[in-house]
């Protein structure tokens, strides 16, 4: 009997050890809220571009162009620079669009025209400087991402300003009897067009606000014109500017992405301890 009495006393003593060590240990907190981690897209940005254009021109045409029975034409321009700034909004982790300008620099023109009329044969060669601003509109997809490479497309709508300037035709005629020299100036002058462009690039996110991208662009500024051509003491018969018709170029650009929405810091439960 009394060995019966120990063993409830000795396993009363252990259950009361146990409650009061229990009591002992620290109350594990309510589990707190986490919000989702935050989407590594959406908000404004800023950009900047630079680049260098490789650009075509169809032809040259000019009212006196009717006298001609043939003209066989080689025109080219130099490489320019190409300047940028812009602003745009990154909707989701694939779609975004932005508003661009950017100024397009000097480019030297350079060109002959071997030219059959009636009577005789003739060869003129052109000189010039071309210029543009240009403002766009354009919307982008972004086709996925790949070890912090995303690829994208996309297109543009807008406005180029066409500037020729210093235009010369130097041209000679033989007629038969001798060649016949002789030079024509045109004025500086500026037309506005309707301006399409088609984008194509790889884009590095460097960091979650930071993005630098290399990009192809097709563009199409339309026509450019030049003032009045005159001969060398100012006198001409007949107003006849020459016509630059479609100006194309096709554009390689270095451009910058500083994403202005701040990242959303992640959120860490606070770290409870026994005081």
């Amino acid at each position: 009997m009394r060995s019966v009495k120990s063993l409830i006393a000795a396993g009363a003593a252990s259950l009361l050890s146990t409650v009061v060590f229990a009591a002992d240990l620290p109350i594990a907190p309510p589990p707190m809220y986490a919000p989702p981690p935050p989407a590594d897209f959406g908000g404004w940005y800023l950009r900047g571009d630079i680049g260098f254009s490789n650009q075509r021109v169809d032809r040259l045409s000019n009212v006196l162009d009717a006298n001609n029975t043939s003209s066989v034409q080689s025109l080219g321009f130099n490489t320019a620079g190409i300047f940028g700034l812009g602003v745009g909004y990154q909707f989701n982790n694939w779609f975004r669009a932005d508003l661009t300008g950017e100024y397009r620099g000097n480019s030297q023109f350079f060109g002959t025209d071997h030219i059959t009329y009636v009577g005789g044969l003739g060869t003129d060669t052109y000189h010039a400087t071309k210029s543009e601003w240009a403002a766009l509109a354009n919307a982008y997809v972004d086709l996925g991402t790949w070890w912090c490479i995303t690829p994208f497309v996309g297109a543009g709508v807008g406005m180029a300003r066409v500037s020729i300037a210093n235009f010369t035709d130097q041209g000679i005629a033989n007629n038969g009897g001798g060649a016949l020299p002789g030079l024509a100036y045109g004025d500086n002058a500026s037309k506005w067009n309707l301006a399409w462009a088609l984008h194509a690039g790889l884009a590095y996110k460097v960091s979650p606000s930071f993005t630098v991208e290399l990009a192809y662009r097709y563009l199409d500024l339309g026509d450019g014109v030049t003032g009045d051509l005159r001969t060398f003491d100012g006198t001409n018969a007949v107003y006849n500017p020459m016509t630059f018709k479609n100006i194309t170029s096709h554009d390689v650009k270095l451009g910058v992405r500083w994403n202005l929405e701040s990242p959303a810091p992640m959120y860490h439960p606070p770290l409870v301890t026994k005081g």
